[in-house]
């Protein structure tokens, strides 16, 4: 569906050229919800904005549905544009035209009929839940509602591709969460592919299928999202995950729990989840598993298990514990501190 094939994209500056994006390849499939996150200046946004060429790509190649388009003269791009949708952080609305407006002037230009341009406001507006909204303004609305705006007059086009930028990023949790379902909602009801960058690690962990890790121009790690969950291995992915799962003991931590030993990070996903291991463990080998925390990640196609373990014993018990807990499917990582 989307290609983009050794994209790199650089900037003239006073201090010479800025490499914003180097060498970045990605496939997104048909119907699926990828992700890539940074942190800023990774070069995530210049990196979604080569997908529509709103930022045309110093090197490299985009395909849209096999068609390469970075070649295309502007009449035949414009078509293209017309089956890709973007909705942005700042939401972009007319702040003097009402909600229906809002939807209604792009379709508009592009020439469609009186009744068209009714039937698809009135459509998209109820998808996105804003049905009883069509006569008011941006400034009486909620951040979480005028971004449903933007997602409307995205969807009124009726677009196969829909790239988000940043959408989520000024919206309190609670509302991040209701904007997360409805894109899922338009994934699964609407069949559009989504690509969407963002550095929260919550909104990968919802709503994506796949994830690219960025920083500086590159992808550095990329996989399902389960993949990356249970087993990162790039230091940008783990620091990312640790503001979801405990990858690293504070001294005042190892004070208070009198903590010596092997602490290990324990991970289960698929069968692993339903055996109670730690109890097998304990019953085994001469080991004394002391939880110290633990959670449960519900991601979109699965869920994992995390428990961060003190295991208490002698070095050859704890490692033969260690070495079972693996044989069972248990991701295990020695933590730091």
């Amino acid at each position: 569906m989307i290609v983009l094939e050794n994209i790199s994209k650089t900037f003239p500056s006073k201090n010479g050229v800025i490499k914003a994006v180097e060498e970045v390849t990605l496939h997104v499939r048909k119907g699926e919800i990828h992700g890539v996150i940074g942190y800023s200046g990774a070069g995530k946004s210049t990196l979604i904005r080569c997908v529509n060429l709103l930022e045309r790509p110093t090197k490299g190649k985009v395909y849209i549905n096999g068609q390469e388009i970075t070649s295309l003269p502007n009449n035949e791009l414009r078509e293209v544009r017309k089956k890709i949708g973007m909705i942005f952080q700042g939401f972009n609305l007319l702040k003097t035209a009402t909600v229906y407006d809002n939807v209604a002037i792009p379709l508009k230009l592009l020439g469609f009929s009186k009744e068209e341009v009714k039937k698809r406001v009135e459509k998209y507006l109820s998808i996105v839940g804003l049905e009883d909204k069509h006569h008011a303004y941006p400034s009486q609305l909620s951040g979480g509602q005028k971004q449903r705006v933007a997602i409307a007059r995205a969807l009124a086009q009726e677009p196969e591709i829909l790239l988000s930028d940043e959408a989520t990023s000024a919206l309190d949790p609670e509302t991040t969460d209701s904007i997360l379902d409805l894109l899922l909602k338009i994934n699964q009801e609407l069949g559009i592919t989504i690509l969407l960058i963002t550095h929260e690690m919550n909104v990968i962990q919802k709503i994506c299928d796949y994830v690219y890790v960025m920083e500086r121009g590159r992808i550095v790690e990329h996989g399902t999202t389960i993949e990356l969950f249970t087993n990162p291995t790039h230091h940008t992915t783990k620091k990312f995950l640790s503001t979801i799962v405990q990858r690293k003991l504070s001294p005042s931590l190892i004070s208070q729990l009198n903590v010596n030993g092997v602490v290990s990070r324990l991970t289960f996903v698929g069968e692993s989840t339903g055996k109670p291991l730690l109890a097998e463990v304990s019953q085994k080998f001469n080991v004394k598993p002391n939880i110290l925390a633990a959670n449960i990640i519900e991601l979109k196609n699965g869920i994992v298990g995390n428990i961060v373990v003190h295991l208490i014993g002698e070095s050859e018990d704890i490692q033969a514990a260690i070495q079972y807990l693996r044989s069972q499917g248990v991701g295990t990582e020695e933590l730091e501190g």
